[in-house]
């Protein structure tokens, strides 16, 4: 559930970018960066391992304005995408409010989406959570490679494998070029707000 500060009149959101090593989650986070620098009111913070790969998380705080009077804080993190690195995973999805997974459009890649959407409800159930109860948007990146001959993975081969029981809203995007990413991270901003105001005028 978000952190409601009522002194200050602010609400902190959680949104987590999800899903399998190399598939785009810290490119997604960097476009956002620039895109919207003017509204983001602290530096990207990114804890990286030898080799250039998330080890820990990346952290982007995004003001986007105010509901009933309360400041709303979008605070996006990302997880490493390697196996090993699944307690920290799982740390930085306690307490997620939103969820972007990830998946990586390679045709190479179809079994670690797999994998790693099957891990994610896993480390979710730990905190006794559902991910049909969660947030979720599918993004489903690298379609530009079918520019440069690289097999993707056919959009319906991915909603069958990923979505076919959640039934989320999905995006086909590329992180490298920006396409879709904006829309994508509105797109679990309105979900996940709409989800909380709900929460709060049931309370």
């Amino acid at each position: 559930m978000a952190l409601i500060n009522p002194k200050k009149k602010e609400v902190q959101v959680k949104i987590v970018y999800y899903g399998p090593g190399r598939g785009g989650k810290t490119t997604n986070l960097e476009y956002i960066n620039q895109k919207f620098k003017s509204r983001i009111k602290a530096e990207m913070v990114t804890v990286k391992t030898y080799g250039d790969r998330t080890l820990f998380f990346d952290f982007l705080p995004l003001d986007i304005g105010s509901i009933n009077g309360y400041d709303i804080k979008i605070q996006f993190y990302t997880v490493p995408g390697q196996v090993k690195y699944n307690a920290t995973r799982k740390l930085v999805l306690r307490g997620v409010d939103g969820i972007v997974f990830v998946a990586d459009s390679m045709g190479l890649r179809r079994e670690m989406n797999i994998r790693s959407l099957q891990n994610l409800e896993e480390n979710l159930r730990s905190f006794n959570k559902d991910l049909s109860r969660i947030p979720l948007v599918f993004q489903y990146n690298k379609r530009d490679l079918a520019a440069h001959n690289i097999a993707l993975l056919p959009l319906e081969t991915m909603q069958q494998d990923l979505n076919a029981k959640l039934n989320a809203p999905y995006l086909e995007a590329s992180a490298i070029t920006g396409d879709n990413v904006a829309l994508t991270m509105k797109k679990i901003i309105s979900i996940t707000i709409g989800s909380l105001k709900k929460k709060l005028e049931e309370k």
